[in-house]
């Protein structure tokens, strides 16, 4: 495909998704407050309600994104295919679990069979790029990995998702950088993917930001996580994407290792953060409370929310150029 073709279908990607996801937004938050499904916003002193579940804007905006890059450009179908049957599969969990919460054990389960698409329409390749070490052919094995990265990237973001702005920020923060390294490698059909991710992050992030107008609900967050392991398993970038997501593993690793195992946020009575009078946040001093990134980040001292989500955004722009130079190094090699 030549570049200028390329960089074509990568806009029209990016506009068509931008655009829909942008228009869906009010009109899904909207119905979502007319079926009284929304949140309370914890880390305001005023408790606001705040609309669910408007990640399904993004499921829209994506997959209509999709759909007219496979109109365009036929030959995309079985990439795009792939990503967009992952993406409505991860979509659906994620209603499901907004809707009646499923277990801290089911759901990675769950997550792990948005993969399905991916390999029904054979949209990867069986080997593994490693810095210093090159592409190692990982035939008989990689089958089994698609799964365990799609339900460890869906998890991961869904988990970084607690304040308004921190999911879709970070996440367009590391879908411009995978966009960059996508087209620069030749990989174009990712690249378009990866485009279409940034602009429906960008689009939520304008709702989701400091105060947030809407949630995006485990709707948004497990379909996001889901789509950026797609992306990384169609365009073998899988250690570049580990990198960039450095700052959202910690967080779940945290998290995971503080409360001894799989547990769902609803389980745990004790919160890692607590609000002040002032509206600034500090950490929690409860026993049992689970360490988070947001937790540690806050030991030094109370930061409002605005300067929390700051700083998780500018650990994912470190994470992020420290996945460009995890690429670097291994075209080099």
């Amino acid at each position: 495909m030549p570049d200028s073709v390329a960089l074509a279908n990568l806009g029209i990607s990016f506009a068509v998704s931008f655009v829909v996801t942008f228009a869906a937004i009010p009109v899904v938050a909207r119905i979502m407050r007319r079926l009284g499904i929304t949140g309370e916003d914890v880390h305001k002193l005023s408790k606001p309600e705040i609309p669910e579940m408007c990640g399904f804007a993004v499921i829209i905006g994506l997959v209509v994104g999709q759909i007219t890059y496979m109109v365009i450009f036929p030959a995309a179908l079985r990439v795009a295919g792939a990503f967009v049957g992952t993406v409505l599969i991860a979509g659906a969990i994620g209603v499901v679990d907004d809707l009646h919460p499923l277990g801290a054990r089911t759901k990675p389960i769950l997550t792990s069979i948005a993969c399905l698409p991916i390999l029904l329409f054979g949209a990867y390749s069986p080997t593994l790029a490693i810095p210093f070490v090159g592409v190692v052919s990982m035939t008989s094995v990689y089958p089994f990995i698609i799964p365990i990265a799609i339900a460890v990237t869906s998890n991961a973001v869904n988990m970084m998702d607690v304040m308004n702005g921190a999911m879709p920020g970070t996440i367009a923060i590391i879908s411009v950088t995978t966009t960059a390294i996508l087209f620069a490698s030749g990989k174009f059909q990712a690249a378009t993917l990866a485009a279409g991710l940034l602009a429906a992050m960008l689009a939520l992030y304008y709702f989701n930001r400091f105060p947030a107008r809407v949630f995006s609900g485990d709707t948004g967050s497990l379909t996001v996580g889901a789509a950026l392991g797609a992306i990384a398993i169609i365009g073998k970038i899988e250690a570049v994407m580990i990198v960039a997501l450095l700052p959202h593993i910690m967080n779940a690793f945290y998290g995971l290792s503080s409360v001894r195992g799989l547990r769902e946020r609803r389980e745990i009575h004790q919160r890692p953060t607590k609000l002040l009078d002032n509206g600034l946040l500090q950490a929690s001093t409860e026993v049992g409370a689970p360490v988070t990134l947001t937790r540690i980040l806050l030991a030094a001292g109370p930061l409002s929310e605005k300067e929390i989500v700051r700083v998780l955004m500018f650990l994912t722009v470190i994470s992020s150029l420290l996945a460009v130079i995890t690429y670097l190094l291994t075209v080099v090699h």
